[in-house]
């Protein structure tokens, strides 16, 4: 049997070691299974430089005169094109800016030492100006888990390559959410160190002052081993600081929003839902570890974020790339280039830049006396768009993904961004967990937490439907009441001849309708038990919603029809 069936669809860090350890694959076997799925999706508009048996050959071959113990040997992954891989062409997304540099970046050249294998370089927003994973003249990026769906952005394709099982982990960059949009987008984990943690020597600036290098992971213990490898201080880099990474721990307090915060796009409604059903498990999770949940005015982190860019701060954006934007005229993607001239406007003085900064270090100190044992929990982003929204709309939409991102950077904190529901592979929604630079502890504890806490949806619709006979058997198991909703036009109900009499929901090819069901979050380490209690001829299996959701819930076994009552015109039971 070929090595290709013991593929997953998303590769891990974890999974790939183990099958080097054993024996079961080579990592010339994983890089042909890289070249086979990148061929498949080439019009995702991934990368700019694409993976290739020639230009992956040399690090197959380093790998031969290394090590194999060490950390991220033959881990593949994806370099975004504003970060220079030695001898391969940075772009930034623009191609008349294009050079070749002699050196890795220094977070580049840690990575290839540890073992890792670079299989392409990524597609942006141009000069990682964007969060919508359009605005480059190498095609739109094509979301992971619906194409017609922006993928976010800038770091758009590093996202997509490791949401479609291309690489392992992804670099990304990350000024004002460039890290964590496509993150949620895509359904992972979008780690952002503190500015200066991780070098940014070798990276095309886009607010030096502000830019993070970043990781995209399929988990939080792949992007921990990513960031063990890449961070340190670097002298050649004056960004770089010495920042003391301490072992994870939970935080005292926990801050909330005091207001349901805006959402927006044509899902609005359903992104508001998850982020409810976010702070409902946050709460309970909270409760469960003794820490305090705070709800504070969201307003301070709001004003923050517009200094970067309704200020006089957009300048240093101009200022780096003014001189090739003015030298190279219509070479810069039309959207990019009036987001960056906005910087060289004349209000954008040095009396008014000084008042800026000014004011944000009166946040930065406001903000860090509060996170000295606490972390903030906002929605990664509010909502989606599809790629022709975006279009239509370029700056206004751009400007909503960054919401409850812009001001992270600006007040000098860590984050990192994580799914609300790992299994939500049709419109994932994330949440983002911030802490101060120097307490990434705390961010990463209460992180790993809630993931550790993740719940399964389970559709009822019978005596566990909310205020029934049997609720409580969910809710002694910490499961919550999410909605009442209606299942996919294709079931029939029956009463069952049981006693008590309980409903028997049923799949058909036709004749079936929608049926309405209370759905549920319980626990996933209750879950097993919650399915001892479940007996014949009921089960639970996949139950697909209205709306194209698919969760688990009841359903029944055909020979159970034979002596019931057909009830599906009653829609209910």
């Amino acid at each position: 049997m070929s090595s290709q069936y013991f593929f997953p669809e998303r590769l891990s860090i974890k999974w790939l070691k183990e099958m080097y350890q054993t024996g079961a694959i080579t990592p010339l076997e994983v890089v042909n299974e890289i070249l086979a799925r990148s061929e498949k999706y080439e019009d995702y508009n991934i990368w700019i430089v694409k993976p290739s048996m020639e230009g992956i050959t040399p690090y197959l071959k380093r790998l031969e005169q290394m090590d194999s113990t060490l950390p991220l040997w033959g881990i593949p992954f994806a370099i975004k094109d504003n970060i220079d891989l030695e001898g391969v062409p940075t772009t930034a997304a623009c191609p008349a800016y294009a050079y070749t540099p002699t050196e890795s970046a220094t977070v580049v050249e840690k990575l290839l030492a540890a073992g890792a294998i670079p299989v392409g370089k990524t597609n942006l927003d141009q000069f990682a100006t964007g969060l919508v994973g359009t605005r480059s003249p190498y095609g739109e990026c094509h979301n992971a888990l619906d194409p017609e769906m922006i993928s976010g952005g800038s770091s758009s394709g590093s996202a997509v390559s490791v949401a479609l099982g291309l690489t392992a982990f992804a670099l990304g960059t990350d000024t004002a959410g460039s890290g964590r949009v496509p993150a949620m987008l895509n359904n992972l984990i979008g780690y952002k160190p503190p500015v200066g943690s991780w070098s940014t020597k070798g990276v095309v600036p886009a607010c030096a002052s502000l830019d993070c290098v970043t990781v995209f992971a399929g988990s939080m213990e792949d992007a921990k081993e990513v960031d063990s490898v890449a961070r340190g201080f670097d002298e050649a880099c004056p960004w770089s600081r010495k920042i003391e990474k301490k072992s994870d721990r939970l935080p005292s307090v926990i801050f909330l929003p005091n207001e349901v915060p805006s959402f927006y796009g044509t899902w609005e409604e359903e992104y508001c839902s998850k982020w409810k059903n976010a702070v409902k498990r946050i709460e309970r999770l909270a409760k469960q570890k003794g820490i305090t949940a705070e709800y504070i005015d969201y307003q301070m982190f709001q004003d923050a974020a517009l200094i970067l860019y309704e200020g006089a701060y957009v300048a240093e954006r101009w200022e780096d790339l003014k001189g090739f934007v003015e030298g190279h005229p219509g070479e810069t993607f039309p959207v990019t280039e009036t987001i960056l001239r906005s910087g060289g406007k004349e209000e954008q003085t040095a009396a008014k830049l000084f008042g800026n900064l000014h004011e944000l270090q009166a946040y930065k100190h406001k903000a860090h006396m509060m996170l000295k044992d606490a972390v903030m929990i906002m929605p990664t982003a509010g909502g989606s768009f599809t790629r022709d929204q975006v279009r239509e709309d370029p700056i206004a939409t751009n400007s909503k993904m960054g919401l409850y991102t812009n001001h992270c950077n600006l007040l000098d904190m860590a984050a990192v961004a994580i799914p609300e529901n790992r299994d939500d592979m049709i419109r994932p929604f994330g949440i983002t967990v911030f802490g101060r630079f120097d307490r990434e502890d705390l961010v990463c504890g209460f992180a790993e937490a809630f993931l550790e806490e993740e719940t399964v949806p389970l559709a009822v619709c019978g005596l566990h439907k909310k205020g029934r006979a049997l609720a409580y058997q969910l809710e002694e198991l910490g499961a919550y009441y999410v909605e009442t909703t209606r299942t996919a036009s294709t079931y029939k109900l029956y009463e069952l001849a049981t006693t008590p009499t309980k409903p028997g929901l049923m799949r058909v090819s036709d004749g079936g309708d929608s049926i309405e069901v209370d759905v549920y979050e319980l626990p996933v380490q209750q879950f097993g038990v919650f399915m001892k209690r479940v007996s014949e001829p009921l089960v639970i299996g996949d139950l697909e919603l209205a709306d194209g959701r698919v969760v688990k819930g009841f359903l029944c076994q055909g020979y159970a029809s034979e002596t019931a009552v057909d009830i599906t015109d009653r829609g209910s039971f």
